[in-house]
């Protein structure tokens, strides 16, 4: 069932020169968008502070729960078994998680918490990344859901213990200041 999701979706790439465009665009340039809005919200208001702070805070924990992962469970990617359409190269790791679905669940999740809008239009542009994986063909289709469930939970987790995270952040904050004179 997995390799019919992933084929209906990767078989269509090298048949339009505009969509490969700009799904090749969304996964490698996307996290910039990211950046972008983060960096934006950081200086609006406390309430978008602190949703930026917490998006922050999220992307690390998925990172450490993608590494984690990644050590323990191998599942090869598409291109490896199979004969099938890639059109950005891709180093020949774990397939699971995605690191790029991860990491821009976690931020979006975080932002949709706090900011509807804003995060909605970042939800959306998650679900688009995780297309773009499958369309270039890196990842499957259960490694995008996954990705997404592990990404979204972390955020889950950092806003549900946000004064724990906080005094984290806080206490790392105060430590690297008093590093620099």
């Amino acid at each position: 069932m997995d390799y019919k999701m992933f084929r209906a979706i990767n078989r269509l790439a090298g048949r339009y020169s505009v969509m490969d465009e700009l799904m090749i665009w969304i996964s490698n340039r996307v996290r910039y968008v990211y950046i972008f809005l983060l960096v934006f919200m950081w200086f609006r208001d406390y309430s978008s502070k602190k949703a930026s702070r917490h998006a922050g805070v999220s992307a690390l924990l998925s990172l450490f729960i993608h590494g984690f992962i990644k050590r323990v469970y191998f599942k090869p990617r598409p291109f490896v078994k199979r004969r099938v359409g890639i059109l950005i190269p891709s180093k020949r790791d774990s397939s699971f998680p995605s690191k790029h679905t991860i990491l821009v669940f976690a931020v979006s999740t975080s932002v949709l918490l706090r900011e509807r809008m804003l995060g909605a239009f970042m939800w959306g542009l998650s679900v688009l990344t995780g297309l773009s994986r499958i369309w270039v063909g890196h990842h499957y289709p259960s490694d995008i859901v996954g990705s997404a469930l592990i990404g979204s939970a972390a955020s889950v987790v950092v806003d549900k213990n946000s004064r724990f995270f906080d005094a984290l952040v806080y206490r790392v904050m105060d430590m690297f200041n008093k590093r620099i004179p």
